[in-house]
């Protein structure tokens, strides 16, 4: 078998293998079968993507230790880069905007390496955007995502979009005994999943806010919500307080998401997530969705067909609309069959291969 000719390093936080952790799994494969050389750098401590990768057979390095992208991450993922040039090192790929900041410390240390930037949800402030002009190529994950590049005047001939790919991960097949005693969840209750980083854009309070009025109405629900972030203690703050914590369970990292999410009964979002956090992957095995209204649901969900999306206001239609799925097994049964149908055509592998050729160039 001939050696690969071509080396890409693949950098991204350390995540769990849904949502965009799954969207990393995917390119690194498809970038093996293309005949690439690949290297995944972690830029922060925990998720299981990095392991996993690595019992595939990957090179993976873990570049920082700590929880949040730093200065200390950067330094060591500059090293990284450096030392690759030895085997030539033809492409560099970030996940996400924290990670397209730090590529822009790389670009004058390989000004003959390509690099591209994927972004699962619209850029916003001026520093994204300066650090995408440096790009040579941004892959936007929707059509939002590639106007809000636009308004930060990235090149457009440098912006392709990209949908992410809905093929989830295989599960261990741990029982729902053994996920509850694991996760401290009662086995008899509905349970849900939101995905998300505890960072500002995911609005959590939102989801806090339906909680407690699922809470009234329905007293055999406990939710799961996965994800780190800054905002960790004001939001395990803030659910004591609305005494919704003995029903809230949060964890920074999941290995064994891939088999909660099939036995979820709703996957739900309250703000701005990459990839809609979990919908993507809970949708193409028939989970239904329900999210207050972002670019990524209306990408994701096709509303009144394949699950919700609801206004930001007023706040009750959140938990309203979640409520009647849960009610209504019927309903969640035609939304979960139509949402397995629309993400296969939708969302289909090819995307990962129009994914590795415009990296490529």
């Amino acid at each position: 078998m001939p050696q690969p000719s071509r080396t890409v390093l693949m950098v991204s936080r350390g995540l769990d293998p849904i949502g965009t952790g799954r969207q990393v799994e995917l390119a690194a494969a498809a970038f093996r079968d293309a005949g690439w050389r690949v290297h995944v750098a972690a830029t922060t401590a925990g998720g299981s993507v990095p392991e996993r990768l690595a019992a595939a057979g990957f090179a993976t390095h873990r570049v920082a230790t700590r929880p949040v992208v730093d200065a200390a991450a950067a330094v060591r993922l500059v090293r990284l880069a450096r030392s690759l040039r030895l085997e030539g090192p033809d492409a560099i790929l970030t996940w996400g905007r924290s990670q397209a900041r730090l590529a822009a410390a790389l670009r004058p240390l390989l000004p003959r390496t390509r690099l591209a930037c994927q972004l699962g949800s619209p850029p916003r402030d001026r520093l994204t955007g300066w650090c995408l002009r440096r790009a040579d190529l941004v892959i936007a994950g929707s059509p939002a995502v590639a106007r809000g590049c636009g308004d930060l005047h990235v090149a457009a001939n440098r912006v392709v979009t990209i949908p992410p790919t809905a093929a989830p991960a295989a599960a261990a097949e741990m029982t729902r005994a053994e996920l509850a005693v694991r996760l401290g969840l009662d086995p008899d209750t509905l349970w849900t999943l939101c995905l998300a980083p505890l960072e500002p854009e995911a609005r959590l309070e939102r989801l806090l806010w339906a909680i407690d009025q699922l809470g009234v109405v329905h007293r055999r629900l406990e939710h799961v919500l996965v994800g780190a972030g800054p905002q960790r203690s004001r939001l395990l703050r803030r659910a004591r307080m609305q005494q919704v914590d003995e029903r809230l369970h949060v964890f920074p990292h999941l290995d064994c998401l891939p088999d909660l999410l099939r036995q979820v009964a709703i996957v739900w979002q309250s703000g701005e997530v990459a990839c809609g956090g979990a919908i993507l992957d809970g949708q193409a095995v028939g989970i239904p969705a329900v999210a207050v209204d972002s670019a990524a649901a209306r990408q994701c969900i096709v509303d009144g067909e394949t699950g919700r999306i609801v206004p930001a206001d007023p706040e009750s239609e959140f938990p309203r609309r979640v409520f009647g799925i849960l009610e209504d097994d019927a309903l969640a049964a035609r939304y979960a069959t139509a949402a397995q149908h629309r993400t296969a055509a939708a969302f289909p592998a090819g995307g990962m291969a129009a994914l590795v050729a415009a990296v490529a160039g």
